[in-house]
């Protein structure tokens, strides 16, 4: 099952892809929110058939994203049915989009596995901090990337794109989850590793 969870996760994510890119409410925003997907995507793949592979806890972790994220491509973020969620804690929006940048945090599990497997860091305080840095500066860098996009496109496209609902702060209050995120799955890691580096992330040797 260890070395079979990554394919099952990829085709789960290659089954739900087929399924929502039939008639998505916005096809541009559909088309947008999917390169996301696979710039995220094609990497890990990539690492993967180098044999660069993580642990089924860190694939776990990243996958959440890729799910969410696609299935927000289909509806736009803000069309989600996700009200239940929305009436439960009395929200004035939909927050579904919130929940998918918590989750881009769960990428700091995967960036310190591949840290300390590698020995890159002695020092586990180091580690973590680098990890969760790592995830506000990525979270940054994509809110300026989601801003240039949305000013380029269509009102209606960009505004789709960019999900802010009407909220001035929603750029800052996506990071914010995004670190959240990434101090939860810090925390998951510290714990699950406590007092030992996990195995060598490492390609198979060249027969």
């Amino acid at each position: 099952m260890k070395n079979r969870l990554p394919a099952i996760l990829f085709s789960l994510y290659l089954l739900e892809f087929a399924v929502l890119a039939i008639h998505p409410v916005s096809r541009p925003t559909w088309i947008s929110e999917n390169v996301t997907v696979l710039v995220i995507v094609t990497p890990l793949v990539w690492l993967y058939l180098k044999g660069i592979r993580f642990s089924n806890a860190a694939y776990l972790f990243m996958s959440v994203l890729i799910y969410l994220h696609t299935i927000g491509g289909h509806y736009t973020f803000s069309l989600v049915p996700f009200d239940w969620i929305t009436h439960l804690i009395g929200a004035q929006r939909n927050h579904f989009d919130r929940l998918a940048h918590f989750t881009v945090g769960f990428y700091a599990y995967a960036v310190l596995e591949l840290i300390e497997s590698r020995r890159l860091s002695a020092n586990r305080g180091f580690s973590l901090w680098f990890a969760i840095s790592l995830i506000f500066a990525v979270a940054g860098i994509f809110e300026i990337v989601e801003w240039l996009y949305a000013a380029s496109a269509s009102a209606a496209a960009g505004a789709e794109f960019l999900g802010s609902q009407g909220d001035i702060w929603d750029a800052q209050k996506d990071m914010l989850a995004d670190g959240l995120g990434a101090i939860l799955a810090s925390l998951v890691y510290h714990l699950a590793h406590r007092g030992r580096f996990p195995d060598l992330i490492r390609p198979p040797a060249s027969s």
